[in-house]
């Protein structure tokens, strides 16, 4: 990744990399600032391979310290800025990461999350920047403005000249993305510069344009940079020269208006945002002119939205499906098949060349086309493994497959059907979200006896979490109680936005929570059980 920045910069300085809130920086300005940020790191003391945080939203900022770690070969570390502190403790503990990058907005937050004791260097990347360090509430060189701290290290830093050594190899590793786990605590995703390129490299490969980036693209980034889907696309545009619009945020009518006004070429994001978008005012065809292709994955999307967005957005689609473990994509769905009336728009879709997928039984035998069991995927891009967790890398990732925990099919031209989930993940809006965590946090409620949390069908983002409470003897509770109880606890939007109080939670002879049981009244009637 740092070598086809500096290699973009050298050929085209000035063709935008980021456009964010109406700030441009181009290629040149992209490289010789990461080149300073990535001396800065260097000259923190932090080792190769050290891991470096960055909590924020959607800027350019992000993109310099990215290719800044690439640069001086350490391991970035995004976190969702929609975390509470106690959770945004965990990653920076379990990560070990000695460095916070973080936006004056999210300050006092990083602050809690740190608190007076631990080890972590804080940089604030924006705003305006401080004679000194001063302004920062936290002890002597904890605190520091980027501006500043760039300008504080060596001549090579002052005047942009890159770090020097060996080039990174394929499978070092670049990115640590913390997905939500069956425990409750986020796990490590520890992917490989590989994982970057991988698919890139096989459409290229083999002549396909399943997904494509051509000179003067600019391309919507729509799912957040701590997200693997965001961070992918990002880098895929990075790799080819073309310019990436960000958004701080996502809303639909700030998204129309970029591509209506910049021209957008291409974007990527998840089926929620497509209906956002088509909610507005300003979303017609004409808004939509310029746009060729777009790339959506995250969730699956509903016969509906699909068939809205193929006749407003009026361009290619292309749907991608993979996990973070993968990568992110490792199955697409071409263009070509997205056809009104289509059986396959009903499919994932299929590997790309290089990516095998398989059926599997609780066995672990490989199943015949058309049988449903867990489906597999075998990718150049698969992630390192779960950072310090050996034994639950060795549970996903069998023999080079990653087991995905969802479970399909195969059909006879080798596409993937997605049908239900092996695992009891939650997909709202694109953002993972597993039960027990939320089944933790409500345990904690003095009312509370027991608890079950399933996703529901939600038609504007895919499922809404639901939580079933069983409350304690004598005691009553109300949804607004437990809502108030959980906003310090846990993220907004892993919050249960639907409540319903019951006698007892069903369980088996073993105490495990029976979910199809809850899930069955909801999801009856539908040919998939992911909405």
């Amino acid at each position: 990744m740092a070598e086809l920045v500096s290699r973009h910069a050298a050929r085209q300085p000035h063709t935008p990399a980021v456009i964010c809130a109406g700030r441009t920086t181009d290629y040149e300005r992209l490289d010789r600032e990461s080149n300073r940020t990535a001396w800065a790191i260097l000259g923190s003391g932090i080792p190769a391979g050290g891991r470096v945080a960055y909590l924020g939203r959607e800027s350019e900022h992000y993109y310099e310290v990215f290719v800044a770690c690439a640069k001086a070969r350490m391991v970035l570390v995004p976190i969702n800025w929609r975390l509470t502190a106690p959770e945004i403790e965990h990653i920076l503990r379990d990560s070990a990461s000695e460095l916070l990058f973080v936006t004056t907005d999210l300050r006092a937050t990083a602050e809690r999350a740190i608190g007076p004791h631990a080890d972590v260097w804080i940089v604030v990347v924006d705003g305006p920047a401080p004679g000194a360090a001063a302004g920062l509430p936290a002890g002597p060189d904890r605190g520091h403005h980027l501006a500043v701290w760039k300008e504080s290290h060596s001549t090579a830093a002052v005047e942009g000249v890159g770090p020097g050594g060996a080039s990174s190899g394929p499978d070092d590793p670049i990115l640590q993305l913390y997905t939500s786990g069956t425990t409750g605590l986020p796990k490590g995703v520890v992917l490989a510069q590989r994982s970057l390129h991988a698919v890139r490299e096989a459409l290229a490969g083999a002549g396909l344009d399943w997904i494509d980036w051509r000179p003067g693209d600019l391309a919507l980034v729509g799912i957040p940079g701590f997200h693997v889907g965001g961070i992918w696309w990002a880098s895929q545009n990075l790799a080819a020269g073309v310019t990436n619009v960000v958004l701080p945020a996502f809303d639909g009518r700030t998204a129309v208006r970029l591509i209506r006004d910049l021209g957008v070429t291409t974007a990527c994001v998840v089926p929620s945002m497509l209906r956002l978008m088509l909610a507005e005012p300003e979303a017609d065809r004409a808004a939509f002119r310029t746009l060729r292709k777009i790339v959506y994955g995250g969730s699956p999307i509903s016969e509906s939205l699909l068939r809205e967005s193929l006749e407003i957005f009026d361009c290619e689609f292309a749907q991608i499906y993979g996990l973070t473990e993968t990568g992110n994509t490792a199955v697409c769905l071409p263009p070509v098949d997205h056809r009104p009336g289509s059986l396959r728009l009903r499919a994932a879709g299929r590997p790309y060349p290089g990516i095998e997928a398989k059926v599997i039984g609780p066995d672990g035998s490989t199943l015949p086309t058309g049988d449903v069991g867990e489906i597999c995927l075998r990718t150049p891009a698969r992630m390192i493994g779960y950072w310090n967790l050996p034994e639950a890398t060795a549970r996903t990732l069998v023999d080079g497959w990653v087991h995905t925990g969802d479970a399909g099919r195969l059909d006879a031209d080798g596409y993937v059907h997605i049908l239900d989930r092996v695992k009891d993940l939650i997909i709202v809006a694109g953002e993972n979200i597993y039960p027990n965590e939320i089944e933790n946090a409500l345990a904690h409620h003095p009312a509370v006896a027991d608890v079950a949390v399933i996703g529901v069908p939600d038609d504007r983002f895919g499922e809404a979490v639901q939580a079933f409470v069983a409350p304690r003897d004598g005691q009553e509770v109300r949804a607004r109680d437990l809502v108030v109880f959980l906003r310090d606890r846990i993220a907004t939007f892993k919050i249960p936005s639907r409540f319903e109080f019951v006698d007892r939670i069903p369980r088996n002879p073993s105490g495990k929570i029976l979910r199809r049981e809850l899930r069955e009244p909801y999801w009856a009637g539908r040919d998939r059980r992911v909405n």
